[in-house]
């Protein structure tokens, strides 16, 4: 029979929780979580942890935050445990030579692209942004470079016309909980093959930015729309109504014309709102203003007047 793991895990977000049940529901077993320190969060500001340690600390699984990995403190924690092998998902802090090569076996990774396309922070939201048909997770082997390992394991998922961001990103979260165990499972049997990535083919999702979220209405509606869809549900796409911010949870594209400037609402009604894209239109369906809740565009609409109204600045 195969023999079973010591596997450290290492988490931060939602995205790696699904990694971490399913490890924990096979026959391997988990010496230890390492997780970011908790953080300031909410309105109080007060120190909040993370969605992984809160789900260790239910499962009853030791949990560490060191604040960095570069000191013999972290390669010391990780040996104690003596791990075969570390699981990195989303953790969110670099990993130097020392951390990699503690465990037997190495580190594995699962990252949420197909690799080597969208190397990086934001591999899911670029997917969309590029308007990619399909994207996927792999299993790699963690080296010094930001995700450049060899790929042991790779499910390809294709990308829904209408799927936001955090809604792909909870389908690839579950695909990469399947996948991370299936290759637990290899690397124990010892039929865990490794493939090095092209590196001429590599592109990097870099992190998305405050400034990225502000929609250009000169761009084609089929891209505003993507872009609605990678900013959610962070940061949020937004454009300016008489000089405030409007942000945009929801939208689609839709044929329209007119001579007006981009950005101009051509329609507003019980239906939704119609702004005019460089090419195309953009059919504003939930919105958010100000301190206010997300609403139907249409209960903007019956609101206040808003056809022949210019969004955003150009």
């Amino acid at each position: 029979m195969d023999q079973s793991l010591a596997v450290v895990f290492a988490g931060t977000p939602d995205f790696a929780i699904p990694s971490l049940d399913a490890i924990a529901e096979s026959r391997h077993r988990l010496a230890a979580v390492f997780t970011q320190p908790d953080r300031p969060s909410g309105r109080g500001r007060g120190l909040t942890a993370s969605p992984v340690k809160q789900r260790a600390l239910t499962l009853g699984i030791p949990v560490r935050q060191p604040k960095t990995l570069r000191d013999a403190d972290a390669v010391n924690a990780i040996a104690a445990f003596a791990a075969d092998v570390m699981v990195v998902v989303a953790y969110g802090l670099l990993l130097p030579s020392a951390i990699l090569s503690a465990p037997r076996l190495g580190c594995l990774n699962v990252h949420a692209s197909l690799l080597p396309r969208w190397r990086g922070a934001a591999p899911v939201a670029r997917a969309i942004l590029a308007g990619d048909a399909a994207t996927g997770v792999c299993i790699m082997r963690m080296e010094e470079g930001l995700d450049t390992g060899p790929v042991m394991l790779r499910r390809e998922v294709a990308i829904g016309p209408r799927e936001t961001a955090g809604e792909l990103e909870s389908r690839l979260a579950r695909e990469g909980a399947s996948a991370i165990v299936a290759a637990l499972d290899a690397l124990a049997a010892g039929r865990a093959a490794f493939e090095p990535q092209d590196q001429a083919a590599a592109t990097y999702a870099s992190k998305l930015t405050k400034a990225e979220a502000r929609l250009d209405w000169r761009e084609s509606a089929s891209s505003l729309e993507r872009r609605v869809r990678a900013l959610n549900p962070r940061p949020i796409a937004e454009t300016t109504l008489d000089g405030a911010q409007l942000r945009i949870h929801e939208s689609e594209a839709v044929a329209a014309e007119g001579a007006a400037v981009p950005g101009t609402i051509l329609r507003a009604d019980s239906k939704g709102v119609v702004v005019l894209a460089g090419e195309g239109g953009l059919a504003l369906t939930r919105l958010q203003l100000p301190g206010r809740r997300i609403v139907s565009a249409s209960e903007i609409a019956n609101a206040r007047p808003l056809v022949g109204k210019v969004l955003g600045n150009l």
